[in-house]
């Protein structure tokens, strides 16, 4: 055999490999058996990561006496914007009572709205503790059900209470919030204070669906839902959300 047809010959295994690759990243699946792929090169991690909050798992609000079967989770490839929003319930709890709070909002939408499991992915306390929401995975790209047309590539972060204009929001929240929004948009490599695109998924967000969207990567659940949430008052502090999420990546 010619030297160049050996070395033609010696590559096959190689392009066959990447071929391989690159239709499982596309989702795409072959029935016919391929040769084992070399393994690929580990890839750098985005510069700018922020670290993960301590966050307080489900068992700690979820018992048997709400607790609901349930499918399995759902799962995104990536998440590329955060939505805050409010739970339009009282604020004058006690920080140790959260978990009762989480735990009738999860009563309230699985029951009352027939939901398969609480919406948000996360909720947030007065004192700032951050709690797990639906299940899947804290370090998962969960798709929630917290934004109608947008829960698919996002976060949902719910401020526990009420936050309409004049009603002051604590700093400890804020602060939680945009240390969550760091993390969760830094494996994305997302700015928190980007655009960042979306696709609506159905006519009952404020875009019809299939429209491609370019959105605030840490956005009010206003932006994409016509709604009050997440209030006046969270709402005008989610430019130092973001500018807080961004420096807690190491950006300037």
């Amino acid at each position: 055999m010619p030297r160049a047809a050996l070395a033609l010959a010696a590559c096959l295994p190689g392009v066959v490999a990447g071929l391989t690759l690159l239709l499982c990243a596309r989702g795409v699946q072959s029935p016919v058996a391929q040769p084992r792929p070399a393994a690929p090169r580990a890839s750098a991690p985005p510069p700018y990561q922020a670290a993960q909050p301590r966050i307080v798992p489900r068992s700690a609000w979820l018992d048997a006496t709400v607790r609901r079967t349930q499918p399995p989770p759902r799962y995104d490839d990536a998440v590329v914007a955060v939505f805050v929003h409010h739970t339009d319930s009282p604020n004058g709890y006690a920080c140790v009572d959260a978990p009762e709070v989480i735990r009738r909002l999860y009563a309230g939408q699985t029951t009352g709205r027939h939901w398969d499991d609480i919406g948000y992915n996360f909720l947030v306390d007065r004192c700032g503790t951050v709690y797990e929401g639906r299940a899947g995975g804290i370090e998962r790209a969960v798709t929630g059900a917290h934004a109608q047309g947008f829960n698919h590539r996002t976060a949902g972060i719910a401020a526990i209470g009420t936050f309409t204009a004049g009603i002051p929001v604590p700093r400890a929240m804020t602060d939680a919030i945009a240390a969550l929004a760091a993390w969760k948009l830094s494996p994305a490599g997302v700015d928190p204070r980007a655009l960042t695109q979306l696709v609506s998924s159905n006519g009952h967000s404020r875009y019809p669906a299939g429209a491609v969207v370019t959105l605030p990567a840490v956005a009010g659940h206003d932006i994409g839902y016509p709604t009050n949430c997440p209030g006046a008052a969270l709402t005008a502090m989610l430019p130092d959300i973001r500018n807080t999420a961004a420096r807690l990546q190491g950006r300037r």
